[in-house]
């Protein structure tokens, strides 16, 4: 615009008319255009390497032929041509509480690339807590395992479902039925950045799930960032071992490796055995503390077996210092910690070249701001402790049909409340040093104890409970709980497990439980979970 308005100067010095009336006419076209706004669907991030790369391996699941980046780009535009014939649109959601396979990954890309929200569900999720996912999320369809499909079409049919599908653990079922007959073309659909591409429920304080809405540009942002940031390339070998319902194993597991078309060699579960033997065939593994801490105790784990490595990855749970300690010793890698969270995916991060401390998560990521502050909000100095808060383009865009809780979740200045104790020192290096709220964390699940109360408290014979977590030496954290019983009531604590079973997932029931004649409690009569953690810290130490 600028040399137009020279070019107009020039014609009216030198007399060209012509020039000046051109110069004009260019202008106010240029000025009535409307800017060409580019499709912020983060499905074409990954099409880019898809066409760049169509012969690199990407799903290796080394018990058959391994699926290439060309071959995924088909097999999700066949799938995506599917739910489209099957009546799904774009803004729909599409549940997925599938077994790991290969087959699930070509689902969640079909998903991106044709606008349908993916909501993916933990296996282990009763047919109890099925309901509230369904009636919340409103699903157009549920993707299930095939033994499971006679009850979650009753399910579905109550909560207005309209297809249930059926996908097992080696990628047969009806989801994948007859899906060579449709076209492997398909135009990906137009998505703005702060369009939501995914669902990931996350529990609250009252017990009942919270769908927090993770947008194309949230999930475009934090992988670029991560995979500048741990210096990713095309000849990376991810060994894959997480589950895909989860924000660990589903976005840094497979986003950060599809951006330089790398290889995954993908195992539909964790082994530590099987890890052993895998590791000299990789550079990268993105686990769990409590996998980490099998690999410790395994007699296989040893500097040779590591020296091709390139980086381990933890995240989901605190590490603990001392298999942070014992893994550098016996295999010559600092393990890279960093910090995050379904609401905001990756918040910090150790870096890849630099020293790595244990015990903390590292700094910010790149566009991510973060601050300490207190119960009101008040920002605190370096070195103090209080509620880690973040903003930035990571922060996912509120709670699915829930203003109540969003408005809750963030401060007025954009900044979203963690939940998290943190301490932010002078260099910017970030500790989590407890939460704020009761969240147990197991294995790398979350678990709110007021859900497990809630179950608890309809028992018959239960007066009242109390559930919190206490040190594990393999999980992190254990769940247990405390129970007062009615008078006379005769309760144990495997008829208290066996009752829970059939509501709560297998992860969520109390792995000890203590019938007590009171619980703890301060003056205002609330429950005082601090003492009860106290009192049974070493409950799980032998």
């Amino acid at each position: 615009m600028e040399n137009l308005e020279s070019e107009i100067e020039r014609s009216i010095q030198t007399g060209n008319i012509l020039t000046l009336c051109e110069s004009f006419i260019v202008i106010n076209i240029l000025r009535n255009l409307t800017p060409i706004e580019m499709n912020g669907n983060f499905y074409c991030a990954l099409q880019e390497q898809m066409h760049q790369h169509p012969d690199n391996v990407f799903l290796d699941s080394l018990d058959g032929t391994p699926t290439s980046y060309g071959e995924a780009n088909e097999l999700s535009a066949r799938l995506a041509n599917k739910l489209v014939d099957l009546g799904v649109k774009p803004g729909d959601r599409l549940c997925a509480q599938v077994h790991k396979s290969t087959a699930v990954v070509t689902l969640y890309l079909a998903c991106l690339r044709a606008g349908i929200l993916y909501l993916p569900l933990n296996t282990a999720y009763t047919l109890y807590e099925l309901r509230h996912f369904l009636e919340d999320a409103e699903p157009s369809v549920v993707v299930c395992d095939p033994e499971r499909h006679d009850e979650v079409q009753t399910l579905g049919n109550e909560c207005g479902v309209k297809t249930v599908l059926t996908l097992d653990r080696d990628g047969t079922g009806t989801l994948n039925h007859q899906l060579d007959s449709y076209s492997s073309q398909h135009t990906v659909v137009f998505r703005k950045d702060s369009d939501t591409a995914i669902l990931i429920y996350t529990s609250g304080t009252t017990g009942k799930p919270k769908g927090a809405k993770i947008t194309h540009g949230n999930i475009q942002t934090n992988s670029r960032v991560l995979n500048e940031l741990w210096e990713w390339r095309e000849e990376d070998v991810l060994l894959h071992v997480l589950p895909l319902f989860h924000v660990h194993g589903l976005f840094n597991a497979l986003h950060v490796p599809m951006l330089k078309a790398s290889r995954v060699i993908f195992r539909k579960e964790f082994s530590v055995d099987e890890t052993i033997e895998l590791i000299p065939h990789a550079s990268v593994l993105m686990a769990v503390p409590t996998i980490y801490s099998r690999l410790v105790a395994h007699s296989g784990l040893n500097k040779r077996l590591c020296k091709d490595f390139r980086i381990f990855i933890s995240g989901s749970a605190p590490l603990l210092p001392q298999t942070f300690d014992e893994f550098e010793r016996k295999t010559g890698h600092r393990i890279l910690e960093r910090y995050g969270m379904s609401e905001a995916a990756m918040i910090t991060s150790n870096p890849l070249r630099g020293e790595r401390i244990s015990g903390t998560v590292g700094k910010a990521l790149a566009s991510v701001s973060l601050r300490v502050c207190d119960e009101e909000g008040t920002r605190l100095p370096n070195g103090e402790i209080g509620v880690l808060e973040v903003k930035g383009p990571n922060v996912f865009k509120g709670y699915w049909r829930n203003e109540k809780a969003t408005r809750k979740a963030f401060r007025e200045d954009g900044y979203f409340i963690s939940g998290d104790l943190a301490m932010i020192n002078d260099k910017g290096i970030v500790t989590i040093v407890g939460r704020d709220s009761d969240l147990i964390i197991s294995a790398g699940f979350n678990i709110y104890p007021a859900e497990v109360e809630q179950q608890l408290n309809q028992i018959p014979g239960v007066k009242e409970s109390a559930v919190f977590g206490v040190h594990h030496r393999d999980l992190g954290e254990g769940v247990v709980a405390a129970i007062v019983p009615e008078q006379l009531a005769d309760l144990t604590e495997e008829g208290i497990v066996d009752a829970l079973e059939g509501n709560l997932s297998s992860f969520k029931l109390p792995r000890a439980v203590f019938i007590v004649d009171e619980l703890p409690t301060n003056a205002m009569g609330k429950v005082e979970k601090k003492k009860l953690r106290e009192k049974y810290k070493h409950l799980f130490d032998s």
